[in-house]
This record gives structure tokens, sequence and C-alpha cells, in this order.
């Protein structure tokens, strides 16, 4: 087997035999010359061929040659093959600067020879059709940075000491509410529930002494939401932390491990996501700005929107406001929304014993929440007063109170997604686009 070059590689080799494999991008079938656009994982090349046709006064022709032109003229988009031939350097090939001059082709997979999607097509077309649109140059960087995102975070973690854990995602009950729950079938007539989030688990591992922890899994909510930044699977980005003063701990840490995972994409990705997707990466500035709710529903105000939520939480627009708001006024893509009454938090989320308010934020970037953060309530006597307050009951939830009734130490954390800091970070107008396979109201395929 002939040793397989990368694309990206090519412009550092010397001129001479290469092998190279993709798929076909697009053929130009000349009469006296053929021209492939190779594209594999990292980048395209151009392949070349003299045309053998053949000979119109019936003069015998090289059958070698005739059948690889003959092969090359009916290539159809998307073939996968592997391509041996001649390297040659020649500053004039716009595509990098080098190309290919073939010498055998070997076909692995043809394509059918019409497309079903094309560059215009709508996003629900494309979606049926994910692994053709995820062929493009761009959505393949989407998922390069997804990689150095996700990347940067655990080496954040790991290099100061957190374990990383895999939280179960069948649950006897739900982790937050009875509500948003997907539910199934499971053994002797039992009936097991989907995790909305890993809430209560990053929560045992604090009182199991692990001190610092991070999971980034899956997530199940059953929301018939059909917005933008709605999924009902989504992959979460969790942390929970031991001995904070406050929830103000867990948006140091948070503000941190966002600048230097911004940071690692704009060094690896920044020159392509400027070509491809026309944004400069911002890496944020820390402190991130903070404003209390009552503060941030006041500033709305004043900016000509009334909001129209009866609960005292802000709504999308309201997010667009207060976002736009910190923009102008400090040149920060992100703000910690901070002080939620407890009517519109968790029930275990700790509350100020001077304000009522709970120890709790939203972070918003650009305009779109990302992100709840809280210190957690670790008394166990408050917490299940607090559980009462909310209207759930003890027998859903003894085994979580279990945890605190054996010591457990203060603790707080967040729960952040993915598809929503990546879809904002690259300018996208969906999670849709950035979600390798989506999963809505209304799409369970492919």
């Amino acid at each position: 087997m002939s040793e397989r070059v990368l694309v990206k590689q090519l412009q550092g080799l010397a001129d001479g035999p290469v092998s190279v494999s993709g798929w076909v991008e697009t053929v130009r079938d000349q009469k006296k010359v053929q021209f492939v656009i190779l594209r594999d994982e990292t980048g395209a090349v151009q392949l070349v061929n003299p045309a053998t046709r053949p000979a119109e006064d019936g003069s015998e022709q090289d059958a070698a040659a005739l059948a690889l032109t003959d092969l090359i003229s009916n290539l159809a988009t998307g073939t996968f093959l592997t391509v041996t031939g001649e390297l040659k350097h020649d500053e004039r090939v716009k595509l990098g600067g080098v190309e290919i001059k073939i010498g055998a082709l070997d076909v692995a997979a043809a394509a059918l020879p019409e497309t079903p999607i094309a560059a215009d097509s709508g996003l629900d077309k494309r979606m049926d059709w994910r692994f053709l649109d995820l062929r493009q140059r761009r959505n393949n960087l989407i998922f390069r940075v997804q990689t150095t995102l996700e990347h940067a975070f655990r080496s954040y973690w790991i290099e100061r000491d957190y374990i990383e854990v895999h939280s179960p995602k069948l649950m006897a009950s739900a982790s937050e509410s009875n509500a948003e729950l997907f539910s199934l079938e499971y053994f002797e007539d039992k009936t097991a529930y989907l995790a909305q989030s890993p809430q209560f688990f990053k929560q045992m591992a604090q009182v199991a002494g692990f001190g610092k922890i991070f999971e980034i899994a899956p997530a199940f909510r059953a929301d018939p939401s059909f917005t933008s930044r709605h999924a009902t699977e989504f992959t979460s980005v969790d942390a929970e932390i031991s001995w904070i003063d406050s929830h103000e701990d867990v948006a140091a840490m948070q503000e941190e491990l966002l600048q230097t995972a911004f940071q690692a994409v704009k060094d690896k990705h920044g020159a392509e996501i400027e070509e491809l997707f026309g944004l400069e990466v911002q890496v944020p500035a820390i402190p991130f700005p903070r404003i209390p709710l009552a503060e941030a529903r006041e500033i709305v105000k004043s900016r000509g929107y009334e909001i129209p939520r009866t609960d005292g939480d802000l709504d999308p627009e309201g997010e667009r406001q207060i976002s736009a708001y910190v923009e102008e006024t400090y040149g920060h893509q992100f703000v910690f929304i901070t002080d939620y009454h407890p009517e519109i938090r968790a029930f275990y989320h700790m509350r100020d014993e001077e304000t009522g308010l709970t120890k709790s934020y939203d972070l918003l970037f650009k305009g779109v929440e990302i992100t709840t953060g809280a210190q957690r309530e670790h008394r166990v006597d408050v917490l299940i007063e607090q559980a009462k307050e909310k209207g759930l009951g003890a027998e859903h939830l003894d085994f979580y109170f279990d945890f605190f009734r054996y010591g457990a130490p203060p603790h707080g954390g967040f729960g952040m997604g993915l598809a929503r800091v990546l879809m904002l970070l690259l300018g996208e107008s969906s999670i849709r686009e950035v979600t390798y396979l989506f999963r809505g109201p209304t799409r369970l395929a492919p």
C-alpha cells in the first residue's frame, strides 16, 4: 500500500511520486486536459491529466490512457478515490501552488451522479443530508474548532487537578423537576428518565470528597421549542467545585476557563475563521462585567423595551438589549447577570441571608444565555424546605437529600451549552449549523 499523504502536507514535499486520497469536489473535462479538484479532511488539491481521446482517423491509441481519460470524464462529485502521480510545485496554480499529474486512479466508492443538496439548499434540506453537508470546508472547520474548544476546557481543568466524571444518563427520577423529561420503559415494568442535567451527581462528587470535577456529556430536554438555540439532545459542559465562599468563585473560574479556551481557538484557527466566517475571534478580557438582575431590567427599560415576562426574569430580547448595553458601555461580549429571585431559580440554589436572593448567575454571550451557575445549598434541612416550597416531594428526592445527611462542603458550579458557545463564537444563526447531528422535536434522523 502506498503511503497516503494529506493535502496539507503537499506544499512541504519535494516534486516527485505521491499518493493522496479523498473525494471529488469538481471535474473540468476539457478536450485536451482534465482537471479534478480532490478534497480530503485537510484541504483540496488540483489533479491534472493530459486527455487521450479516440483518434478521429480511427488510429490506435494507448488503451490505458484512453481508459484513464474515460474514467475521469465519468467521475461524479463526491466519489471517493486514491490517486498516485507526480507532485509538481507551480506558483501559477491558485490552489496551494501545487498540482499532481495523475498516474493511476483507484475509485474506492463511486457517488451517484446527482447530489441531493446544493449550496443554496435550505437548512432543513441540508440537515436531511447532513453527511453531505458536512463535506464543506466551512463545516469541517466548525468541528475542528469544537475539538480545540473542548480540549482547552479539559486542559484547563486537568492542569488544575480537577477530576473528570461520567454521570449516568438513565435516571430513576427527575434531576430538577418533573417537566421537560423524556421517559422510557425499563426492566420489570419500571420507568426511567433521560437526564436533563448531571446536577445531582456533580453535587454527589462534592460530598464524596472529589473537590473539583467536570463533565462534558449529553443532556436531554423534552422541550418542544423550535428556536435557533434549543435542542432536545445537546452537549452540556459542567463543572462543580468545593469550598467556595459564593457563586463569585464559580464565575471567576468560568471566565478564566473561557478566556483560556477562546485564546486556544484564536491561536489555532483564527486566520481560517476570519477567512471562512468573516469574523475575528475576540478573546474576552477578565473580569467579565457583572450586573444584578434588577438593575439589568431597569437598563433594558431605559433603552425603550418593556419585558413582557411577569416572573421578573429577562426574555430573549431583554438579553439582547442588556448585552448591547454591555458592548456599548464596556466593549465586552460577555456579562454575568446575578442575584435572581428564588421563584425563578432551582430549589438547590443557595439564598443570601440578607437579600433573600439566590447566589446565582446567568452568563450571556453576544445576547444569548449560555450558562446558569450558582452556589448550591449544602445544608440538608434548608434544602428540604426549599424543595417543599417548589412543590417537589421527598419521595422523588430522598436519594438526593441522602447525599447531604452525612456531611457536605460548601460548593457550586455551572452548566454550559457547548453548541450555543460554538454558534456565537462563529457568528452562526442556529445551533443546528454547529451540531454534528441535531435532535429537535421533529428531527430524529439521520
